[in-house]
């Protein structure tokens, strides 16, 4: 328990590190996904074609590399980032773009006489898309953006690779410091215990979504 109570600062230390790269990363990349959504099912083709070879990058190459590519890549051609605007900037272009295509399936599986009858009772299209698509496609998506948002949770611990620190690093730290498995358990408690309360928040988005069924 004393070794416990030794190791518990630098393991707080990097779960705070942990939750605000999740946190910020969450908060840019809802929002760009469902833009990109929007731009993915646009009828001008450069738009669209565009995007579609940005989520190709995106979800076709490892956030590992991408992470590198960004912090020591981006310098070769002038431009240089910090540690943590690195790791952001990575983490939210990635995951923008698996937000996008859950968005766009969801958008896709509303029916095309929702936005006729709209229409026909004098809803602007801003109107229907704020007041009656996106209740329901939020309802259809919750699923999907609940397992992506816990795979952040866990991807959070790749910023090793630019050199921050984290509530995994702060645990190898420890664990080959003293030769022992258990900061790596400590780690593993918390990532448990933060996916889980996410677990929970995600349902309960979910029961207050259920009457669009």
């Amino acid at each position: 328990m004393t070794y416990i109570y030794r190791i518990l600062p630098a393991i707080a230390s990097g779960m705070f590190a942990t939750i605000e790269i999740f946190i910020v990363t969450l908060c840019l990349s809802i929002p760009l996904g469902l833009v990109v959504a929007l731009g993915r099912l646009s009828t001008v083709k450069i738009i669209n074609r565009v995007i579609q070879f940005y989520i190709l990058i995106m979800r076709g190459t490892p956030l590992l590399l991408q992470l590198v590519f960004v912090f020591f890549g981006l310098p070769y051609v002038g431009i240089t980032l910090d540690r943590k605007t690195a790791a952001l900037l990575a983490l939210t272009l990635n995951y923008a773009a698996y937000f996008a295509e859950i968005f766009r399936g969801g958008i896709d599986s509303i029916n095309q006489g929702q936005y006729e009858a709209a229409m026909v009772l004098g809803f602007s299209k801003y109107r229907t898309i704020q007041r009656i698509i996106l209740p329901q496609v939020f309802k259809v998506v919750l699923p999907s953006v609940g397992n992506e948002v816990i795979t952040l949770v866990k991807d959070t611990s790749l910023v090793y690779v630019v050199g921050l620190g984290e509530l995994l690093r702060a645990g190898k730290i420890a664990a080959n410091r003293d030769a022992s498995l258990l900061p790596l358990v400590a780690v593993g408690m918390v990532y448990l215990i933060l996916i889980s309360i996410l677990t929970e928040v995600f349902k309960g988005l979910e029961r207050k979504y259920s009457y669009y069924r």
